[in-house]
């Protein structure tokens, strides 16, 4: 029996076939019995329960959370959704007249909204807690590996020499605005709905601020009209997961790259690897090529579901019933892929010898066009002088080193005797000494201020 059926007794069964989402929606069960417990103590302090009644109506959705926490809920062909399959359970444990009572002023429409909010808000710190322990990975393999250099790039090509250190603590910082995203989503997710009714509000004197904070929340929703329809924590969210997704496939992506034997800068442990069906050989980095996947699926989900949102009316509509399965794809998705990525990352074996041996001279000419600045040559004279030094050192074959000091006079008169020691691939680290910069110190001090922000955080989280 439907929650509606004395206007519309016989629904065809196509229309339940579309509309009934009980398989999406039952893992908001505790988030809907939360709520229920909260709004029946609601209704008693209005005045519509009585204590006896308040009680009967807890204890029975006590009972109903422990029946889906063990497996042991039984739902039954009437069983539109998670509401309804409650609400249908409740009614057997204490009587279907004081079941009916917990409706009271409650519309599906406030129910489902905050249920939903609920539900993210529990699943918003094991998220935080996989970017913190991603970040403790990065910041553990950088410190560990701090005076190794490696090739920087642009474009794929080798462009400068840069600290492996700087290149993966890169990262961290792209999680940590991921991870403060989510921290001001969060803020945004804990309005509160419940007393909005279907759309005009609550006629029974239902207290907001005490469902607010026996719930929780930060604040009633201000108007509830938008408290009903309200789905932009959904696309907030799917933005966040989906801009994480990407972070998560550029550091698959390099990673991929990286350990690949032309490159060689990295090894991946072996668990977390997998086979050939017919090559016994192969060990393939088939988790991180799923993660660039999953990112896309990600991007897919938060286009759907903002062309769902496109264009409605004011007020509720069915169409909102599919927020449900793009933000539990999401979310499942983080935690999987958070803690993979952590566990990749802590099991790396970094290649020095294959890092340094792929540096190469060439990659030093900045070098050598910042000695000239640093003589008063202008920089845009020095770069084409270090331009044709360039070529002139592919046309004969040689390194920028091996070439004789009559070719370096002859790109520019400034080139002296002492331009040789610019060529020192540690020195070049060693002058980008800016804020951010690769130099060791301000490495160090990138890494002193990741833990710090780790620290703190976890500090928060305990």
């Amino acid at each position: 029996m439907t929650l509606w059926n004395g206007r519309l007794p016989d629904t065809a069964p196509e229309v339940r076939l579309l509309c009934d989402s009980f398989e999406v929606d039952r893992r908001l069960y505790a988030a809907d019995i939360r709520g229920s417990i909260a709004y029946a103590r609601a209704l008693r302090r209005a005045g519509v329960l009585s204590s006896a009644e308040e009680g009967a109506i807890v204890w029975g959705l006590e009972r109903i959370r422990a029946e889906f926490a063990v497996g042991e809920f039984v739902v039954t062909p009437g069983d539109e959704d998670v509401h309804t399959a409650v609400e249908r359970r409740l009614g057997e444990l204490v009587g279907k007249e004081l079941a009916g009572k917990l409706h009271t002023g409650r519309s599906r429409n406030d129910q489902v909204a905050t249920d939903l909010r609920l539900w993210l808000l529990s699943e918003v710190p094991g998220i935080a807690t996989g970017f913190l322990s991603l970040g403790e990975a990065i910041v553990a393999v950088a410190e560990e590996h701090l005076e190794v250099l490696m090739p920087g790039y642009t474009h794929l090509r080798r462009a400068q020499p840069l600290l492996f250190a700087h290149w993966l603590l890169s990262y961290f910082w792209k999680f940590s605005r991921d991870l403060e995203r989510l921290d001001g989503l969060a803020e945004r997710v804990a309005v509160l709905p419940l007393g909005a009714g279907a759309l005009a509000g609550n006629p029974f004197g239902v207290d907001q601020g005490f469902l607010t904070a026996d719930l929780g929340f930060s604040r009633p929703a201000e108007n509830s009209l938008d408290a009903v329809s309200d789905r932009d924590f959904v696309a907030e969210f799917l933005f966040f997961s989906a801009l994480t997704g990407v972070h998560l496939s550029g550091l698959a992506e390099d990673l991929v790259l990286f350990s690949s034997p032309e490159f060689g800068f990295l090894e991946f442990n072996e668990r977390y690897l997998t086979g050939s069906s017919l090559m016994p050989q192969k060990a393939n980095p088939d988790p991180l090529e799923l993660a660039r996947g999953r990112a896309g699926t990600l991007i897919g989900k938060l286009c759907g579901f903002l062309s769902v949102l496109k264009g409605l009316p004011s007020g509720y509509n069915r169409d909102l019933q599919e927020d449900k399965e793009p933000l539990f794809f999401a979310v499942d998705t983080l935690k999987l892929l958070l803690p993979l990525f952590a566990g990749v990352v802590r099991t790396l074996e970094v290649r020095p010898e294959r890092m340094e041996a792929s540096l190469e001279e060439e990659m030093l000419a900045t070098e050598l066009a910042d000695y000239l600045v640093k003589k008063g040559i202008p920089f845009r004279e020095a770069h084409r002088a270090v331009g044709r030094l360039v070529r002139r050192a592919r046309e004969l074959g040689v390194s920028l080193g091996e070439l004789p000091p009559a070719e370096f006079r002859m790109a520019h008169p400034a080139f002296d005797a002492d331009v040789r020691g610019a060529l020192d691939f540690r020195g070049a680290v060693g002058r980008r000494r800016s804020y951010g910069g690769t130099a060791p110190e301000r490495v160090r001090e990138q890494i002193a201020l990741a833990k710090e922000v780790l620290a703190e955080r976890r500090g928060d989280a305990g």
